[in-house]
């Protein structure tokens, strides 16, 4: 899941004081299950909102809703009959559901509520780790399952470096050496001879370096 943390009020604040009508729209999928941009959170940010402008003597109607999904079109349309009875939207989406309702909706200023951090699991309650960067090109059938381009902090594809001690990298003392997670796991499966093969360059040109990227099916497009 994508996962994102909740930006401070002060910032959103900056953003809207000078607004009159405001619509705060969470989404149902991925913010939601960390705990930043669900239901939950419109509503204690659309309160904290009302504090301040009520603090500041200010009538500023505030609006709350929370769609499924914001990367959909579908989803988006719901909102199509109301938004332009608002000044700003503060969209609770990661950054990819944000874009594409200022992109649907390009005559309302829309703010992003949370940041957008990374791709990853949640390990426990409060506790949420990236797992994946989207590189374009997946090795994990090689790698026992464990990411070297996620999990190692150098994205080293034949390691491990040389700074890695006592299974733990030499960039955070507390992070697990990717590699050595990758060794554990291969032994774990009987598969450590796989350990000694050198793999080539990856080929990163299908990672985002060349500019954004997309997925065609054109045996499910209509």
């Amino acid at each position: 899941m994508i996962v994102a943390d909740k930006k401070p009020i002060e910032e959103i604040i900056e953003e809207v004081k000078d607004k009159h009508t405001i619509f705060i729209v969470g989404c149902n999928e991925c913010v939601t299950v960390c705990e930043a941009g669900g239901k939950k959170e419109v509503g204690i940010l659309a309160s904290a909102l009302r504090i301040y402008f009520l603090k500041e003597g200010k009538e500023v109607k505030i609006d709350e809703m929370t769609l499924q999904r914001q990367c959909d079109h579908e989803y988006l349309e719901e909102i199509r009959n109301v938004i332009d009875k608002y000044d700003a939207v503060v969209s609770l989406a990661c950054g990819v559901g944000v874009q594409f309702m200022a992109e649907k909706y390009h005559s309302i200023p829309v703010y992003p509520g949370v940041n957008t951090c990374f791709m990853g699991v949640t390990e426990k309650r409060g506790l949420w780790a990236e797992r994946c960067q989207g590189c374009g090109q997946c090795i994990l059938a090689h790698t026992g399952g464990i990411c070297p381009i996620s999990r190692c902090a150098k994205r080293i594809l034949n390691g491990p470096c040389g700074g890695s001690s006592n299974g733990h990298c030499e960039i955070r003392k507390e992070l697990d050496c990717g590699w050595q997670l990758i060794i554990d796991r291969l032994k774990a499966l009987g598969r450590l001879d796989e350990y000694e093969k050198i793999y080539p360059i990856k080929n990163w040109s299908f990672e985002r370096s060349g500019g954004p990227r997309q997925v065609v099916r054109k045996d499910v497009q209509e």
